[in-house]
């Protein structure tokens, strides 16, 4: 087995007088698509952005690539290697796609044959790349905020629920665009309330409760067991 790409131990963040990460204990392995599920307001998003480093832990480690990152500012943490998709997207909504895409090349011009996949992967980009990214539906910003934390080849891709509230049309877009990114051998860490996407994608799983790690394990294993399932999330795949 490979050194994890990501490993958090013991880490604390806090929010305001909110204790959020009460211990987090969490591996993601190099390769792969690595599941972090649980209820709604256990932690996830508060996970994800203290490993980008948009919240600071109070306590514990962070180790990146090998590194200890748990002190680096956010923007460092990026030119080394993470990419961050959030919840709200995070685009800039009266700048066009192409001027979108431009900011998010930090290392340098978009390169060519890294604007050609994402337009093969993601095709509503080439058609609307002169638009202002404000007038583009909601599944076209959600496929933009993709696209730019893909504009160059890194190492760990965090996202935060890429598929809530879009159609099955454009999530299944979007599955597929994760899919081919994980085959060129990226680690990703995503959080996903929809379980078909979580099950069609994900090769490990992390599943959270009251800010603490409370089951890893093979994605399959979850997917499969309706009863840990019932105990770990209160709810079954099957009914989603």
């Amino acid at each position: 087995m490979s050194e994890p790409v990501l490993s958090l131990r013991d880490v604390h963040t806090d929010i305001a007088q909110y204790h959020i990460l009460q211990g987090v204990d969490l591996d993601v392995p190099r390769g792969g698509v690595t599941m972090l599920l649980g209820r709604n307001g256990v932690g996830k998003t508060t996970t994800l952005r203290t490993i980008i480093g948009h919240w600071q832990a109070r306590a514990g480690s962070i180790a990146y690539d090998g590194q200890d990152i748990t002190t680096w500012p956010a923007a460092a943490r990026a030119r080394a290697g993470i990419g961050f998709v959030p919840e709200d997207m995070g685009i800039f909504a009266d700048l066009t796609v192409q001027e979108n895409m431009t900011l998010a090349a930090v290392s340098g011009p978009l390169a060519p044959d890294r604007r050609d996949w994402l337009f093969s992967v993601f095709p509503p980009l080439k058609t609307f790349w002169n638009s202002e990214a404000g007038n583009l539906s909601g599944g076209q910003k959600q496929m933009l905020s993709i696209a730019r934390a893909m504009a160059e080849d890194r190492t760990l891709y965090l996202i935060d629920e890429p598929t809530k509230g879009l159609a099955p049309a454009i999530i299944s877009t979007m599955a597929g665009a994760l899919r081919e990114l994980k085959e060129q051998g990226a680690s990703i860490l995503l959080v996903e309330q929809n379980f078909s996407v979580a099950r069609a994608l994900g090769d490990t799983a992390a599943v959270m409760e009251d800010g603490r790690i409370v089951w890893t394990g093979p994605m399959r294993e979850l997917a499969e067991d309706a009863a840990l399932q019932e105990r770990l999330m209160g709810l079954s795949m099957e009914a989603h």
